[in-house]
């Protein structure tokens, strides 16, 4: 990645890069001052700081490339998810389009009446009007005969009388549909149309009599589909891209006008793209297929925003709006976000025991190494400084993460609301116009309807399911429910001379015209072999009596495929996530997480199930033990559907997506700013104590019995028999070299009882006493502080009990803070050592030699 090229345009990485550079000087300052004036004392930790500053100079870099490469990866997720998303809803769109006209031209009237064998212009045009006013995507429906001639059309303000567009030869020397988008004298005066067309054969002898033509309203639809997801602030645009990279829809036409040539970049890495002398970055998506549909030849859609803005005004603070145990958790996970700031963290941790443990070297010697203490207070106000820009940068950096998380969970919601809107409404239309099939509605007509008529019905009905594949089942019944005829290519068994349910088969005999459906709740169906899914119902009108149902027509969606198809299209390869579609009471309707059941109930926050329509929401929560994104849509409808038919049906897309497993940190941020000694709290010349934490208690133990502490990942498990706390043993080193081991014991275990979890800021506190040398793992180091004796109080002792390990207290920052000094001897004897030294095989400090 181009470091150098996307860091100008990050202000707050700048700044932070500067910071670093003033840190890094600091540290050459003090090693070299170190060198000068106290090279003899400091010896022995020299090494360290040289360690430390070279890890320094190295993390600055590592630390300013995490940040731009984090901040680009960002951006570029938001730009790829909006582009994914714009060309999966046109494909699965147009993917409809070919199964219209598919069926379409092969509608008997239609076909009749372009062979020369029956009907009247007048009586075609009300049919294509009536087929308009159920699939209202098309703008203008045309049957032309084989030269071209037009024989019916919808569009009044349209003046055509014939066409010699090329697709009409290609649509009837085709067995299939033919697509066609560019400028056609179909639609004069229109600089580009999306045309599908299909030849139609003379019922008497199969040979093609003509071409129906259904012009799709793209400009409408591309309007539509952007308005949902062009950001407000404009600081991008949306486009549609045809195979030669040419705009030929844009959600901002002033900006990128249509028929511009733009760069692309399909290969999603951050590669910079420059266009009429701007710098931007782009996604690009070319469409997976649906259905094994891909779209027309060469779509792809694209996002492109300038570099000089892409990384401003997004929002932040979602770590702010937390519990601060819940943020400190998430930030405990920050090894697997962004590794490199994992070794930042452990980077800044190292510096801190670096500090403690040149302060333990010094504790004691007074004023010969007066000098040495001068440096090690440099270290430490410089240390402080540059965990603090550590800390601050790589929460910064975790927040911006988690608000473009939250952001992409809101987006993909959106979108399966959307997917789920956009293909219910084909399925209201689908029943509609079935129900107004000329060979339905006269055999419904008849009194008895005999086994030839049944077969014929079963035909049409199957004729359809192969165009149309969402369904389990489409079913003709009669006026008394009994269903005569269905469609049963792939279900489980025949419902064939079973009955709708009475509640449904009422609402179908009441509905008022052909514009009306009714659809059955999200219940299990024999029409779903038994499965929960949307049956949508019409009636079915005699031919020559509107008034008159004679039966009706109903399709059942198959849910558990399409549903489950919709949701895995919509959060693609996103990692750790998962989705489902819920109803307003929190019943699991679709999903794709195997632990949550269809039917089952989706404990969600209570205001997501509160949301109005078309509204959306984010936020992390705590659900199944894991720190979870979750995001939230309503839906909204589509064109008519949902919104102004009658029909009322609000369904949710929930996602969600893990962001670890629950941590619970005893020490927060609030917690070590409160533990941190104040001003006047401690003394120059007192009784010195090295500090640590046990979980969030604050301990102490006399400076002239510590040597130092080391990592707890230096620890190495070993079978420690039969004694208690023991956990491992510790390699002493001396100049790269081991001189020998030491046991380890869990010091927390023996005071509270529970283990302790090691975690990164582990520590293992290496005691003496009476020359022998043990480890002792401790929660994370705090200082080595000298107190005055007034400051030190015995601590209380229980009654008849033995003598307890708590020797005595100290009170710092004005008596708000007590620190337990914890007593050595009492230690030692607690935990058997002197015994162990004496009697066990394997002494408490081994000579590597041995």
């Amino acid at each position: 990645m181009d470091i150098d090229g996307f860091l100008p345009h990050m202000r707050d990485v700048v700044r932070c890069d500067e910071s670093l550079r003033e840190l890094n000087l600091t540290w050459r300052m003090i090693e070299a001052s170190t060198k000068m004036n106290c090279a003899e004392d400091a010896g022995g930790i020299l090494p360290m700081m040289a360690a430390t500053r070279e890890g320094f100079q190295r993390l600055e870099t590592e630390l300013v490339s995490s940040l731009v490469h984090q901040k680009v990866t960002n951006v570029m997720a938001e730009l790829g998810t909006r582009a994914r998303h714009v060309i999966d809803i046109i494909v699965r769109n147009l993917y409809e389009r070919t199964a219209d006209v598919g069926f379409l031209a092969t509608d008997r009237e239609l076909c009749d009446y372009v062979a020369g064998i029956g009907g009247t212009r007048e009586a075609v045009v009300e049919r294509l009007r009536a087929y308009r006013d159920k699939y209202t995507v098309y703008d203008e429906i045309v049957l032309l005969d084989i030269r071209g001639g037009v024989l019916a059309h919808i569009d009044a303000h349209s003046p055509i009388e014939g066409s010699g567009d090329p697709l009409i030869a290609r649509s009837l020397a085709s067995d299939t549909y033919v697509e066609s988008f560019r400028a056609t004298d179909l639609r004069p005066g229109r600089p580009r149309s999306l045309v599908y067309s299909r030849r139609m054969l003379d019922p008497r002898d199969g040979q093609p009599v003509g071409v129906l033509c259904l012009v799709f309203g793209f400009e409408k639809e591309m309007a539509s589909i952007f308005a949902s997801r062009h950001g407000r602030d404009g600081r991008s645009n949306i486009m549609l891209l045809d195979a030669d990279d040419r705009i030929i829809a844009s959600a901002d036409e002033q900006w990128l006008p249509l028929g511009t040539v733009v760069p692309v970049n399909r290969s999603a890495q951050p590669e910079l793209c420059i266009h009429a002398g701007r710098t931007y970055l782009v996604q690009t998506f070319v469409s997976d297929g649906y259905q094994g549909y891909a779209g027309p030849p060469g779509w792809q859609s694209q996002v492109m925003i300038p570099l000089e803005v892409a990384f401003s005004g997004r929002a932040g603070g979602v770590l702010e709006r937390l519990d601060e145990a819940v943020a400190e958790g998430l930030l405990s996970h920050a090894r697997s976000f962004c590794p490199p700031l994992y070794e930042i963290v452990t980077a800044a941790d190292g510096i801190r025991r670096v500090v403690w443990n040149g302060q333990v070297m010094a504790a004691g010697e007074g004023g010969d190494l007066h000098r040495l203490k001068t440096v090690l207070e440099q270290i430490s106000d410089t240390g402080a400084r540059s965990n603090e820009l550590f800390a601050r940068s790589i929460r910064d950096l975790y927040d911006t993460v988690l608000a473009s998380s939250l952001a992409s969970a809101e987006f993909t919601t959106q979108l399966l609301v959307e997917l789920l809107d956009r293909n219910l409404y084909e399925r209201s239309d689908d029943c509609r116009w079935w129900a107004m099939t000329p060979e339905l509605r006269s055999a419904l007509a008849q009194p008895v309807l005999d086994e030839p008529a049944r077969r014929a019905l079963t035909a049409l009905l199957e004729g359809i399911h192969a165009l149309y594949t969402v369904y389990t089942r489409l079913v003709v019944y009669d006026s008394h429910g009994r269903i005569v005829a269905a469609s049963e290519p792939r279900a489980q068994g025949s419902v064939v001379d079973g009955r709708i349910e009475d509640d449904t088969l009422r609402a179908v005999l009441a509905l008022p015209d052909s514009q009306s459906y009714h659809v059955t709740p999200f219940l299990p169906s024999a029409l779903c072999d038994g499965l929960p899914t949307y049956v949508y119902h019409a009636a079915v009108r005699a031919l020559d009596d509107e008034a008159a149902v004679v039966g009706g027509i109903g399709i059942a969606f198959n849910s558990a495929r399409e549903f489950e198809a919709m949701l895995s299209d919509g959060i693609g390869a996103q990692a750790d996530m998962s989705a489902l579609f819920v109803d307003r009471r929190g019943r699991v309707i679709a999903s794709t997480d195997a632990s949550v059941a269809v039917g089952g109930t989706l404990d969600l926050p209570p205001e997501f199930l509160t949301l109005g329509n078309g509204g959306s929401a984010s936020r992390v929560i705590v659900r199944d033990g894991r720190y979870t994104l979750v995001g939230c849509s309503v839906s909204n409808g589509y064109r008519e559907f949902k919104r102004t038919d009658g029909y009322v049906e609000d369904v949710l897309a929930v996602a969600f997506q893990s962001l670890g497993e629950v941590r619970t940190p005893q020490l927060t941020a609030r917690h070590r700013a409160l533990t941190r000694l104040t001003e006047g709290s401690t003394v120059a010349s007192g009784a010195e104590f090295a500090t640590f934490f046990i979980d969030a208690a604050l301990m102490a133990l006399p400076a002239e019995h510590v040597i130092e502490a080391l990592p707890a990942w230096h620890l190495t498990a070993v079978s420690t028999g039969e004694v208690p706390h023991r956990i491992g043993m510790l390699a002493r080193r001396r100049e790269g070299h081991v001189e020998g081991y030491l046991w380890a014991f869990d010091l927390g275990s023996l005071l509270g009882g529970l283990p302790t979890v090691i975690s990164d800021t582990s520590q293992v506190v290496v005691l003496r006493y009476q020359e022998v040398e043990i480890g002792l793992l401790v929660s994370e180091l705090h200082g080595v502080p000298a107190f005055a004796a007034q400051q030190i109080t015995r601590a209380p002792q229980l009654r008849g009990g033995a003598p307890a390990l708590v020797s005595h207290l100290i009170k710092a920052n004005e008596g708000h803070l007590m620190i337990q000094v914890l007593d050595v001897a009492r230690l030692f004897a607690s935990l058997g050592i002197m015994k162990d030294v004496m009697h066990s095989r394997a002494p408490a400090c081994v000579d590597s030699s041995a």
